[in-house]
């Protein structure tokens, strides 16, 4: 068994550690989510800058888009390693690894002098990147114990949600008040005071000899899944299933993930542990994820690309307008995290479901001219709802998992969450693409709003009626993305309704260090 798992400076032992986060447990929580809202943030934190970097560089919208995309897939790429190398050296070197990793990655990224040295810089980062999140989960799941399980991933969760919230906010700032430099330039400090706190904090790792590495799981999972989400994520621009660019490698990355599969279950000690889906919870999680992953990620695109769009709205306004949905997760999650550990996942799911699908209903009316009031209060009541949703759902998958399970628990997790995410930001970016093209006017309207057409080309009525078919077609998307939502309430009636079991030796395996 995996030993890396030392008690926290601080923690106390017998029920009342049982109760409550300690202060130890605290501090660890304070320099994992420090870690996780680098990487959470710089997925979103570009997206707001390409247009600067199209004139910085002088480069197409389709290249510069390379900046968000080497991200994610260098990211998804080097997630499936995560677990067996946690194993194998220790989460706390492994965690400070990452992040002198990330923020070198940043660093070089402001001294990129064309679009090709950053779009690899970028690259850099997400291999930091993409191991700080399931790292982070296997440090705070080990050091609060399976009885804490909810409030810890209720901790974890805060960062997931203000990720998309925060970096248009930030990056909108930082552009606007220095230079694009700076949204990678402040990673530097910040990495810097994480990687202190790492030091200090986090503890000693006295790791076991693992199983040898699964190469081979390595030279099929991680190219597979990064073929895969390349494909999927030229499907907006591509505009169809069938194109060159989306079929080809997303067909040769969807084999090499079944060639896994057939591996893996053949492997005593595969990169991925899929002996995982005989427990019953872990399986049931994964499909909720799967299907709220696709059905709500898919959605947060489309609620900046509104306000922008149809509301005419700057970078800054429109991260400030999506703040609500952020508010409403922070006041539910600590109350989910402690619901969770009392009485189970399961009845919180299904209410944050519920609660989400309504305040979806509302965005699936929306008109040119909606009220704001009614927008943001919608986004207060689903961000209420997010917050006892996505974070039970990754507590009921890991809370019945061994110590030796949990590095390559939280790694599945956060590949089918990645992954299911892209393929939910795709589909529903080609459902809104379909409903523009279904109108001319909303088409014009569209070209004028990007920058592609001056607006003296288009006859005024054309406009008036442009927007009103865009807000629509917002509508009609939002409309798919409830039901999938409401589809997400078959496999989440299956999640467990009671309080997670543990013995003693497991509370004890989490909270006492052994050597």
């Amino acid at each position: 068994m995996s030993t890396d798992t030392g008690s926290p400076p601080g923690s106390e032992a017998g029920p009342q550690a049982a109760d409550k986060l300690d202060s130890g447990v605290l501090k660890i929580a304070g320099v994992v989510v420090l870690g996780a809202i680098m990487s959470i943030l710089d997925v979103t934190v570009v997206s707001v800058a390409l247009p600067t970097l199209m004139k910085e560089f002088d480069a197409t919208y389709a290249t510069v888009a390379w900046t968000m995309t080497a991200y994610t897939l260098a990211l998804a790429a080097v997630i499936p390693i995560t677990g067996w190398a946690a194993d194998r050296f220790g989460t706390r070197r492994l965690y400070l690894a990452s992040i002198v990793l990330f923020v070198g990655g940043s660093a070089l990224c402001t001294l990129a002098w064309d679009i090709g040295p950053l779009i690899a810089f970028r690259a850099l980062q997400g291999l930091g990147g993409g191991m700080l999140m399931p790292l982070g989960m296997t440090i705070m799941t080990r050091a609060a114990g399976p009885e804490r399980v909810g409030r810890v991933m209720a901790v974890l969760g805060v960062p997931m949600l203000l990720g998309p919230i925060g970096g248009p906010i930030l990056g909108g700032w930082l552009i606007e008040a220095a230079s694009w430099q700076w949204i990678f330039l402040i990673n530097v400090p910040i990495g810097a005071v994480a990687l202190v706190s790492a030091w200090i904090v986090l503890p000693k790792d006295d790791p076991q000899p693992s199983a040898s590495f699964d190469f081979v799981g390595m030279l099929l999972l991680s190219p597979g899944l990064a073929l895969f989400l390349y494909g999927v994520s030229s499907i907006p621009e591509e505009g169809t299933v069938t194109a060159t660019k989306v079929l080809v490698p997303g067909l040769i990355g969807l084999v090499l993930v079944v060639a896994f599969v057939a591996h893996a279950l053949r492997k005593a000690d595969a990169l991925i542990d899929l002996s995982l889906f005989k427990n019953r919870n872990v399986t049931i999680a994964v499909v909720t994820m799967t299907l709220f992953s696709v059905a709500f990620m898919g959605a947060m695109l489309l609620f900046p690309s509104y306000f922008l769009q149809v509301r005419a709205e700057g970078t800054l306004k429109t991260g400030l307008l999506l703040a609500p949905q952020g508010l409403g997760a922070m006041l539910t999650m600590p109350i989910g995290g402690r619901l969770t550990d009392k009485m189970g996942p399961g009845k919180l799911v299904l209410g944050g479901i519920v609660v989400i699908g309504a305040a979806m209903a509302v965005f699936t009316q929306v008109g040119a001219e909606t009220s704001y009031a009614v927008l943001l209060g919608s986004l207060f009541v689903m961000g209420m709802g997010m917050g006892v949703t996505m974070m039970p759902i990754m507590s009921a998958a890991l809370s019945t998992l061994t110590d030796h399970q949990i590095a390559r628990g939280s790694t599945m997790m956060n590949i089918v969450q990645q992954t299911a995410g892209s393929i939910g930001t795709a589909v529903m970016s080609v459902i809104f693409t379909n409903h523009v093209l279904d109108s001319q006017a909303a088409g014009a309207y569209s070209a004028v709003m990007q920058g592609k057409v001056p607006v003296d080309q288009v006859p005024p009525e054309l406009l008036l009626q442009g927007r009103t078919d865009l807000a629509e077609a917002f509508g009609s998307t939002f409309l798919i993305a409830l039901v999938l939502i409401a589809a997400c309430l078959v496999p989440a009636l299956f999640l467990p309704r009671n309080k997670p079991a543990a013995t003693a030796g497991e509370t004890k395996a989490a909270a006492v260090p052994m050597h």
